[in-house]
């Protein structure tokens, strides 16, 4: 052979067996998959990057839905025995629905963060992550990775030229109503399509009219067609009726369906939680969502005539992870689920605003205006200790019933008594 054909056979060997190596390589890296509504897409992904560069030989290979679609396709998945590795999960009434599917998680936080990891996350967070768990089972099925409130917001540059403050009361609320109307604008602008959006309105009302009593009649202790469920459901009513929700709000999503006329000011107060700061991360914010300069966060007003909104907010989890038994590799599933809540996933999550940390001492690592540092700091150090109440029920059937009650009534085809009986009947129908 003459020199310059072995010449050629080593270049080419030495080009070949690192791409045969690196194809090995490739080959060998452990892949987990993940399904949820939340984060959103762009946050996922920063948050794969992260966890990808400080976890070489793990990928992951996110889906994310909006969220009535995310139920749909865990419905269809779980029915087919096809679940991701990951998946989200809010506390109660979805996780319970998928109990059976789901891996206990407590070997995995003793791994990732020592025999005394609840103290390292909020207690809120700790105490809502079993919510609904049968009597005497203590496991945590899913881990918290956000938490938030739920409140309403304001559109301040709107408020301040017409000269007018958040309401505090409900007459209040239809006085500014009354204002805006007038302006044209939304008044609050609403997706009652959405049966979560109902549900979170209606359960900022309820706890104001009888702080706690939900949950007593989830278990029997007091009926849904109790007089407090009853005027809840009125005073959601007259949100309707007084004009205070702009028309045709129960052919509207939140998401997508209202997000264009909050961005573009036409909405002069909308009900979201803390999770609405991220629309200041997004690639192309509009100028009130630039460094959120023109939203800014307001208890729901009191409903009783008391003259000040109750002490203690709705709120608490917002997104939980489970590990599914579906999962072909739970240890590398664990490093996912862990670095998401506290490593570097986690800090490209808390970086984007997407809602409030679980875990304790995390924060973004720039602030672009004041009034943003300035929500932070009333959610983290003034609003979410004080949350009491969680936001999601444990009971699926409740949940679903109080979300097509609330459509029935604010609809005109069932009365508030009749709603709370749908209420009560769905209860009634799980014993």
């Amino acid at each position: 052979m003459h020199n310059r054909s072995i010449r050629q056979l080593i270049t080419t060997t030495a080009l070949v067996v690192p791409l045969l190596l690196t194809g090995a390589a490739h080959a060998q890296d452990r892949v987990v998959t993940y399904r949820s509504w939340s984060p959103i897409v762009d946050t996922t992904a920063k948050m794969i990057d992260a966890f990808e560069a400080s976890h070489p030989g793990i990928k992951v290979e996110s889906s994310i839905f909006n969220y009535t679609d995310y139920i749909v396709d865990l419905q269809a998945r779980s029915a087919s025995d096809a679940l991701a590795d990951i998946v989200g999960l809010e506390p109660g009434a979805l996780t319970q629905q998928y109990r059976e599917s789901l891996l206990p998680l407590q070997d995995c936080a003793v791994q990732s963060w020592g025999d005394n990891w609840q103290e390292q996350f909020f207690p809120l967070a700790i105490d809502q992550a079993r919510l609904g768990n049968p009597e005497g089972d203590e496991n945590f099925y899913g881990l918290p990775v956000l938490t938030q409130t739920i409140n309403l917001w304001y559109t301040i540059p709107i408020f301040e030229e017409a000269g007018v403050e958040p309401p505090t009361t409900f007459d209040e609320m239809i006085e500014v109503a009354k204002v805006f109307n007038d302006l044209g604008l939304a008044p609050l602008m609403h997706g009652a399509g959405d049966g979560w959006q109902r549900r979170d309105i209606f359960m900022q009302i309820i706890h104001n009219v009888a702080p706690g009593l939900i949950y007593e009649a989830e278990v029997g202790d007091a009926s849904f067609t109790d007089a407090p469920f009853v005027e809840a459901m009125t005073f959601w009513k007259r949100l309707f009726d007084e004009n205070i929700v702009q028309p045709g709000a129960l052919g509207v999503s939140a998401y997508p369906g209202t997000i264009e006329a909050i961005e573009g000011g036409r909405a002069a107060m909308f009900p979201m939680g803390a999770w609405w700061q991220q629309q200041a991360a997004n690639a192309n914010p509009s100028p009130l969502s630039q460094g959120l300069s023109g939203f800014a966060p307001f208890k729901f007003p009191d409903v009783t005539g008391s003259g000040a909104p109750p002490a203690d907010l709705l709120g608490g989890i917002d997104v939980m992870i489970g590990i599914t038994k579906n999962a072909q590799d739970v240890d590398a599933a664990c490093e996912v689920l862990a670095d998401w809540i506290s490593g570097d996933g986690a800090q490209a999550l808390i970086n984007t605003f997407n809602d409030l940390p679980a875990f304790i001492g995390l924060e973004p690592e720039e602030f672009e205006t004041d009034n943003q540092r300035e929500v932070w700091r009333l959610f983290t150090e003034e609003w979410l200790p004080t949350v009491k109440f969680a936001r999601q029920l444990r009971n699926p059937a409740v949940k679903q019933g109080l979300e097509d009650a609330l459509a029935a009534v604010a609809a005109g085809e069932s009365t508030p008594a009749e709603g709370m009986q749908i209420v009560q009947d769905a209860w009634q129908s799980t014993l």
